[in-house]
C-alpha cells in the first residue's frame, strides 16, 4: 500500500508539472496549443476522476503536501469537466472540515466552479479578463464582502491579489 501511495504521489506531482509548463497554452493564439492543452486537460482530469473514486480526496497526509496541491492545481484546470470538479469540490470540502485539508484551495476551487456553472464566485479568485489594465474577476455574490471573505480563508485582499497580473 505504501508503494501504491508512493506513485500515486510521484504521478500527481509529475501530472501537475506537465500542466505547469504547458498552461501558457489555454490561451493561446494557435488552435493546436489550445487543443493540446484541453487534450492534457481532460487526461489529467480523467485520471484525477480514478484516483477519486479509488482513494477519495488525495490529502497531504495520504500523498504529501506537493502532490495534494498537484492533485487541487488538476482539479482546477479541469473546467470543461464540470462532473471532475463538482466530485473534487465536495471531497475537498469534507477535507477541509475533517481538517485534512486547507480552506484556500477549497476557496479557489469553489470559485472556479462557480464560475464554470455559469454562478457568481465568492471569494473573486476567478479573473475574467483585463479592462484599461485592470484584472477584473467574474461577477461575486457579495462583491462588497470579498476582502472579508478572502481573509477568512487566508487569501490576501483582492487589490493585492490582481497586482500579480498587472503589467509592472
Amino acid at each position: 500500500m505504501a508503494h501504491d501511495i508512493a506513485v500515486l504521489a510521484e504521478e500527481l506531482t509529475a501530472m501537475a508539472a506537465v500542466d505547469q509548463r504547458t498552461s501558457v497554452h489555454a490561451n493561446s493564439d494557435d488552435p493546436a496549443e489550445q487543443l493540446a492543452w484541453r487534450r492534457l486537460t481532460a487526461r489529467h482530469g480523467d485520471r484525477l476522476g480514478e484516483i477519486m473514486e479509488e482513494y477519495g480526496w488525495p490529502t497531504a497526509e495520504l500523498v504529501g503536501e506537493d502532490a495534494a496541491r498537484a492533485a487541487w492545481l488538476i482539479a482546477q484546470h479541469a473546467d470543461r469537466q464540470l462532473d471532475i470538479q463538482r466530485r473534487a469540490l465536495k471531497l475537498l470540502q469534507a477535507a477541509v472540515s475533517a481538517g485534512s485539508a486547507g480552506p484556500r484551495e477549497l476557496a479557489f476551487l469553489r470559485d472556479r466552479t462557480l464560475v464554470n456553472e455559469g454562478g457568481k464566485q465568492i471569494c473573486g479568485t476567478q479573473i475574467a479578463g483585463v479592462r484599461d489594465g485592470a484584472p477584473v474577476p467574474w461577477p461575486c455574490a457579495e462583491p462588497e464582502r470579498v476582502d472579508e471573505l478572502r481573509a477568512e480563508v487566508g487569501i490576501e485582499p483582492f487589490d493585492e491579489y490582481v497586482a500579480k497580473f498587472s503589467p509592472s
